[in-house]
């Protein structure tokens, strides 16, 4: 330091990367500068700073920043991945650059369990066979710098030798990991170099030793990931409990892949060519979408569901003006059991996707989509333009309205075990008292809006939940209560929509689960979800 507290430059960054630059004297400073404290103005030494500096801070490219400021947030926040990689912070990536984002954040947290058990293997495999994260713990931080390794709740992992780690340090080696393992196309070097420089920009610098030593040892060679290690112990041995063995398996490998791109298109009639097969699709959107790169086949299960083969449906003009949307075609299939009705309401509607199949399968209804937090209720009014749909942002449970509806749709806030494959997030977050916890919410929802049906009337209650006591115990729990409504059997409502031309009737058999809808990851193509219908006598 120099007096006044201004930092000697030259020699804070050169002790840093471990290079050493001849002392000048101070006449000799003098000779040379023609002042006594000048070292920032002598060429040598500016050629030499540039070197160090340099050194000191590699780049890393915008697509691996980015995603480890996502991850931390994911850590650190109650935010999701899918809302921070389409948040506008991240909109001016380059195609190229968002889709490599998007490839290390969801490749990260769909394979942090087995990510994490290679980084611990390989953190205790060093040449004298002392353990690294040990030694990590025993290194001092430089001045400025916050210590790499912190006690036992650094990351609060359950692994004892990685919640030793801070999470900005874990979080480089996450990345470096996923990258070595599952991207043949990254060279090496770059995961383990740019994993590196995370660290050290991260000030974990005492860190960048660790982080290389690592990520060089873990190697693909004879690499089988396992899918039960990429999901808690306990949800796995729930599902196999549930569902059995095969079924359980299933739906860990689809949480483990990326799930097709969904979106519902109009009705009006067209073809998209899949060996001839028939779709009902706008011939404007197709066109639109051709025009911009984006290829489409029908969907396996819904007529009016096309997926997309080819392009970045988010990107394109249509998604933007909010003329298409991304919807699961098990959530749009929900939305076609609610059926046909005059006085429609949605609770807890956001994001808009089966509000706005309810406005437009019901043109001559009123629709009332209820909301409650604000900010999801005015995104809810852009995505849902239909002049018959009506938003309000207010708590179902006591909804401010004085009508009653014959259609209601309970959408249930829920664990969300169904869509892991898209919010993997989620099964990290998740702990087991958080079901239960949930379906006492579930269940004040269903009976506050079973009191806003008219005789006849009937409420769709639905969550994307494969969790029992989310679903069918919610449902029996209602009726028990009110025993002036009737389970209705899906069958009938979904033979309807195969008469209508919505659903094929060979796949009516396969979706239900007693009286109930239920879509499971893995046994069908697409999300997990679970619904029922109950009829006020």
């Amino acid at each position: 330091m120099r007096e006044g507290g201004d930092v000697d430059l030259v020699s804070a960054v050169s002790d840093s990367v471990k290079i050493k630059i001849p002392a000048l004297s101070r006449q000799q400073r003098e000779t040379r500068t023609g002042h006594p404290e000048s070292t920032l103005n002598d060429g040598y030494f500016h050629h030499a700073i540039a070197h160090i500096l340099k050194l000191r801070y590699m780049p890393v490219s915008p697509a691996r920043a980015a995603a480890f400021e996502i991850l931390m947030r994911i850590q650190n926040t109650d935010a999701y991945a899918s809302e921070l990689l389409h948040s506008a912070r991240f909109a001016k990536l380059s195609p190229a650059d968002h889709g490599l984002l998007t490839e290390l954040v969801m490749g990260v947290l769909r394979w942090r369990g087995v990510l994490d058990e290679k980084i611990a293997a390989s953190s205790m495999k060093s040449s004298d066979q002392r353990s690294s994260l040990p030694l990590l713990a025993k290194t001092a931080p430089k001045q400025g710098e916050v210590s790499a390794a912190t006690n036992a709740s650094g990351t609060g992992h359950p692994d004892g030798a990685l919640a030793k780690l801070d999470l900005e340090v874990l979080t480089a080696l996450r990345l470096g990991a996923y990258q070595i393992l599952f991207l043949e196309r990254v060279p090496r070097h770059a995961a383990v170099n740019e994993s590196v420089e995370l660290v050290k920009r991260a000030r974990k610098r005492s860190a960048a030793g660790l982080v290389n030593a690592v990520l060089r040892k873990i190697s693909r060679e004879g690499f089988e990931p396992d899918y039960r290690s990429a999901h808690p112990e306990w949800l796995v041995a729930r599902w196999e409990q549930i569902y059995g063995m095969d079924v359980a398996r299933k739906i860990c490998e689809y949480g483990q892949s990326t799930p097709d791109t969904s979106v519902r298109v109009s009705a009006h009639p067209s073809k998209i060519a899949k060996g001839g097969a028939a779709s009902r699709v706008a011939n404007e959107s197709l066109d639109l979408l051709a025009a911009e790169g984006v290829r489409l086949r029908p969907g396996r299960m819904l007529t009016h569901a096309a997926i997309v083969t080819a392009g970045d449906v988010t990107r394109t003009s249509a998604f933007r003006d909010h003329r298409l949307i991304i919807q699961d075609q098990a959530s749009q299939l929900v939305a076609l059991l609610v059926g046909r009705g005059n006085e429609i309401l949605d609770c807890c509607a956001a994001p808009g996707g089966k509000t706005r199949i309810l406005a437009q399968r019901n043109p001559n209804a009123r629709v009332l989509a209820i909301e409650l937090h604000p900010h999801r209720a005015r995104l809810l009014r852009k995505l849902v333009p239909d002049s018959n749909a009506h938003v309000i942002a207010a708590d179902a449970r006591r909804a401010p309205v004085a009508q009653r509806f014959d259609r209601v749709l309970v959408d249930a806030p829920c664990t969300g075990t169904g869509t892991l494959a898209r919010n993997p997030d989620i099964k990290w977050r998740l702990k087991p008292d958080d079901i239960l916890r949930m379906q006492a919410y579930q269940l004040d929802l269903l009976l506050s809006a079973m009191n806003l049906v008219i005789p006849g009337g009937r409420v769709i209650y639905s969550t994307c939940s494969l969790e029992p006591e989310e679903n069918q115990a919610v449902v029996e729990q209602a009726l028990s209560r009110d025993t002036s409504f009737q389970r209705l059997s899906c069958r009938d409502e979904l033979r309807k929509l195969s008469d209508e031309g919505e659903i094929a009737r060979d796949q009516i058999d396969s979706l239900l689960l007693g009286p109930y809808l239920r879509t499971l990851p893995g046994v069908h193509s697409c999300d997990g979800f679970f619904a029922a219908i109950l009829q006020k006598r």
